[in-house]
């Protein structure tokens, strides 16, 4: 009796829990998603269901020290993250010019950024794409913070970033002394950036 009771009740908490996945998902970004509980209920559901990262690839686990990326500018330099930003707090963007909530979204970033100044949260882009594309969607919708790219694939910065299933957009906030504080899944919609980014 006592294991028919028990899997009756795995299968109701499993039933739940995709419950509130297909209601964060089917519903696009409606108020459950936008909070920190539904965006860790997300992460959490599709880190479960992802593939495993391949072999020696670090992945960046929320409360913990990042681990190093280095990745090409657009001028080629190679830009580590988040050692190239220690000293104050860093929103990374993932993104892709083919994606059309983060395009949405960049004006919004935009925007955050240059509210930030010299002393507030500090802002960067990593396209995954590619670098014509890149380039090319820039000259239409100009950011003055810095992108970065690198190519999509099963261990490219979004991976090691913690987002295994690879939505996009997708959004970290590092701390001022490199460690990963908040994660989100899905495009910031007007206003929303300086609140999250506390």
């Amino acid at each position: 009796m006592k294991s028919e009771t028990g899997k009756i009740l795995l299968i109701a908490v499993a039933a739940g829990t995709l419950g509130l996945v297909a209601a964060l998902v089917m519903d696009g970004p409606g108020p459950l998603l936008k909070t920190e509980a539904g965006q860790r209920a997300l992460q959490g559901v599709l880190s479960a269901s992802a593939p495993p990262p391949p072999a020696g690839v670090a992945v960046a686990q929320r409360g913990e020290a990042v681990p190093a990326l280095s990745l090409a500018a657009l001028d080629g330099k190679s830009i580590a993250i988040p050692q190239a930003f220690a000293g104050r707090p860093l929103l990374v963007n993932v993104w892709a010019s083919w994606c059309g909530p983060c395009i949405k979204e960049m004006p919004e970033l935009q925007r955050f950024f240059a509210e930030q100044g010299d002393n507030g949260v500090q802002v960067v882009g990593i396209a995954l794409d590619d670098e014509a594309a890149v380039r090319q969607f820039l000259k239409t919708t100009p950011v003055a913070y810095p992108i970065l790219i690198e190519a999509p694939g099963p261990a490219d910065a979004g991976v090691r970033l913690g987002n295994p299933k690879g939505v996009l957009p997708y959004s970290v906030l590092i701390s001022a002394d490199g460690r990963l504080l908040k994660q989100r899944i899905g495009p910031f919609e007007h206003g929303e950036i300086s609140g999250w980014a506390r």
